[in-house]
């Protein structure tokens, strides 16, 4: 693997499949009280720009796990929310600390850190994709489904972070992808290019959810506007008027098919509460899986195993 978790882009087949069986394999020693103290003396620094609650308590509970500290940075109270040059930051935290988690606006921001930083980097989220999210997003559907390769991956709403990388992993993995996107909506084009950059891959832009999600194992959908986005909450409901995860969509999909949201879910706006109670199993079961795709990635970057 390479030395920073930046986006799935930077990151083949073999670096994902390699992340999946390391998490397996943590879940695994976690839930059978196995004691994992394979980063144990080793500290990261997590800088928060933008709020969460999944993806902090995640990596930091995951930390503790792995016998290491994490520090949580502010962007409000620490230096670089003040104007430091990201680069300072970067080759201060590298004398300090052993890793950092970075969840952020600007995807150069992160780039940048990385390129200065001599500890790894690991993108928490930014507006240009979420590859922590989408690996534990794999990891669900590959439990639930024992492969990834073959099936078919539907998203349904905004192509936002979560669209980018769903359609990255999806596809270095093998899998089918479909989304259906709003006009005006769409998918990062730099993410589009690489969806026809071979063509092994089997991708599809639409504009009818019910197109997209014919045939589909595992349909995944994300708020209709995300962070710092509240002011575009009408014109965006609008927008999306019909691109709901409903009963009727799911009927169209194959038997036994999943469903996921990163949360968290509007119900009656991107989902009806029907479809999300009849799957919160697996929502609830991707959301754990962060947990222990993070402990996998800051096993393998910071414990030496690259």
């Amino acid at each position: 693997m390479k030395k920073d978790l930046l986006k799935l882009l930077d990151l083949t087949r073999e670096d994902i499949t390699r992340i999946l069986n390391t998490a397996d394999q943590l879940k695994y020693e976690q839930k059978h009280g196995i004691v994992q103290d394979r980063l144990r003396g080793k500290t990261l620094a997590m800088i928060f720009e933008k709020n969460s609650t999944r993806t902090r308590v995640s990596f930091e509970t995951g930390m503790f796990q792995l016998g290491g500290h994490a520090l949580f940075l502010s962007g409000k109270e620490s230096q670089i929310g003040r104007g430091e040059p990201v680069e300072d930051t970067a080759r201060v935290l590298s004398r300090y600390c052993d890793g950092i988690m970075i969840r952020t606006f600007a995807q150069d921001e992160v780039e940048e850190l990385a390129r200065y930083a001599d500890i790894p980097v690991i993108n928490g989220l930014t507006d240009f994709c979420h590859p922590c999210q989408v690996l534990a997003d794999l990891m669900t559907v590959r439990e639930h489904k024992a492969v990834l390769e073959g099936l078919k991956l539907c998203y349904i709403g905004d192509g936002n972070n979560m669209a980018n990388s769903l359609i990255v992993g999806g596809l270095k993995m093998g899998m089918e992808v479909s989304a259906a996107c709003p006009q005006g909506y769409d998918p990062d084009p730099r993410v589009l290019e690489f969806a026809k950059s071979d063509p092994s891959f089997r991708f599809s832009l639409v504009r009818s959810p019910e197109q997209a999600a014919e045939g589909a194992d595992a349909v995944f959908t994300d708020v209709w506007a995300s962070m710092g986005q509240e002011e575009e909450r009408a014109v965006r409901r609008r927008a999306f008027e019909g691109f709901q995860v409903s009963g009727a969509l799911m009927a169209r999909t194959n038997s036994g098919c999943m469903v996921q949201h990163c949360l968290p879910a509007h119900r009656g706006e991107e989902i009806t509460a029907g479809v999300f109670e009849a799957h919160a199993q697996e929502i609830f079961d991707e959301a754990e899986n962060r947990l222990h795709a993070q402990k996998a990635v800051m096993y393998l970057l910071m414990g030496g195993e690259q």
